[in-house]
């Protein structure tokens, strides 16, 4: 009788909560729901972002659309069905940028061999990620720098969110580099107010309270800020231009060239620990992280967002990875891959609905990305000031993250002064022989001069 018992619930919660693990991790299907389309709304905006910048490089902004959305599809219902997290996969932002404005217009590739780069480029960092090696790197990322990584990436986010509406802006004076905007502004305004009631729906336990601000804000927006207008609801998609198709027009023996190969060490550097460092820290975010440290499904996710720049450089798209904007869902609630699988599924649609994606401005999502980067920089109490190099060499990390905007220089710089740092106070037996091999392997990177 007490097995029957047992499992009677089990069968009554169904496929879905078997599947996902959802009651095991203590949610629920509309709360994954919720969670998954508030990540949605908070990473829409690249599908506008992404073909811009290569835009600006030659490429066609009508295929490169599409294959943006294939891709974050891709990526992210792979992440859900088979990692079963809740994390989405996009092009990402910063490698977008590195592809548009360093390799087609700063080195003169063609469209072709840099698509064979970024094909290359996930060849390599899946090989990195099936072999063990990124969660080698992992198990031998320091915990002051794993928790600095955190604190950095949500001051990031507070950065990357104040810029997108026009709080924080660039100071083109003398001075400091940034200053404060015009804070009278509408973006200004209800990016504050939208955050205010974040804070009090939160506080207040309502459910989609996140999503609920968003959705609320857009409505104003279309209401009051005439840049936000109804540009229709359904266009039909194509992946192939006046130029013809980007889907394998890669030149992979052109990415082989001797003067492109360093290029591609870069890409795979960079997403390594980019990438490593944001799937660790949305990870963090969502209590998915066993006793011993590690990510649940972490190999899973590990491959997953390397796979994803493989198919990218098919489809004619950037490289991908996992988006920090995943920490919106798991603030929503997001525990399992239900969350992830919403994600793709959306993207999927967007191929279609196209114009809908002009209806979120970014002053929508700039509250739920704030938040979540206020969540994040809690993780400062989780520093062990007992070992004051360590925490250190942590916020060390998460400084430089936002100062450089760059997470992979945030991390070299925390484990140069980790090691460093452990032989001035003599305690060099409390380091490992990972910990070094890493921070010598990044000073290299740097030292080289192929960080991006």
């Amino acid at each position: 009788m007490a097995q029957q018992d047992t499992a009677a619930p089990s069968t009554q919660r169904g496929f879905l909560d078997a599947y996902f693990s959802i009651s095991a991790r203590g949610s629920s299907v509309r709360q994954e729901l919720v969670a998954g389309l508030t990540t949605f709304l908070a990473m829409v905006y690249s599908i506008i972002v992404v073909p811009n910048m290569l835009g600006a490089a030659g490429f066609e902004q009508g295929p490169v659309f599409v294959a943006t959305c294939l891709i974050a599809a891709f990526g992210s219902l792979l992440m859900g069905l088979w990692a079963r997290l809740p994390m989405a996969i996009g092009c990402a932002i910063s490698l977008t940028a590195f592809t548009a404005f360093s390799l087609v217009l700063g080195q003169g590739l063609s469209i072709p061999v840099a698509l064979g780069a970024i094909f290359l480029m996930g060849i390599l960092f899946t090989l990195i990620s099936v072999t063990g090696v990124r969660q080698w790197i992992l198990d031998n990322l320091p915990s002051g720098i794993a928790h600095g990584t955190g604190i950095g990436i949500g001051l990031f986010l507070l950065l990357i969110a104040t810029n997108g509406v026009g709080m924080v802006i660039k100071n083109d004076g003398a001075g400091l580099p940034v200053q404060l905007g015009e804070v009278t502004a509408f973006p200004v305004i209800m990016t504050v107010l939208g955050l205010a009631a974040i804070f009090g729906l939160e506080r207040r336990k309502v459910p989609g309270g996140i999503l609920m601000v968003i959705i609320a804000i857009s409505i104003l927006g279309l209401i009051f800020d005439p840049k936000v207008t109804w540009q229709g609801f359904f266009a039909m998609p194509s992946l192939t231009g006046e130029k013809g198709s980007l889907v394998g027009s890669m030149d992979l023996l052109g990415a082989l060239n001797p003067v492109v190969l360093p290029t591609v060490l870069a890409l795979v550097m960079t997403a390594v620990f980019d990438a490593t460092g944001t799937i660790r820290a949305v990870a963090g975010q969502a209590g998915l992280i066993n006793e011993r440290g590690h990510i649940i499904s972490g190999g899973k996710a590990l491959t997953a967002d390397s796979v994803s720049s493989l198919v990218a450089g098919a489809v004619g798209g950037a490289p991908a990875a996992v988006y920090i904007e995943s920490a919106a869902g798991t603030a929503a609630g997001g525990k399992t891959g239900l969350t992830a699988v919403l994600v793709g599924v959306l993207f999927l649609l967007m191929i279609f609905l196209s114009p809908l994606s002009y209806l979120v401005p970014a002053y929508a999502t700039a509250p739920a990305l704030m938040y979540v980067g206020l969540l994040m920089l809690g993780n400062v109490t989780k520093l062990d000031f007992n070992d004051s190099i360590d925490a250190l060499a942590g916020m060390l990390c998460a400084v430089f993250i936002v100062l450089t905007c760059n997470i992979v220089t945030g991390i070299m710089l925390g484990f140069v002064a980790l090691v460093v740092g452990r032989l001035f106070a003599a305690e060099w037996r409390k380091l490992n022989l990972g910990t070094v091999i890493i921070a010598v392997a990044l000073v290299t990177f740097y030292a080289g001069g192929w960080a991006i």
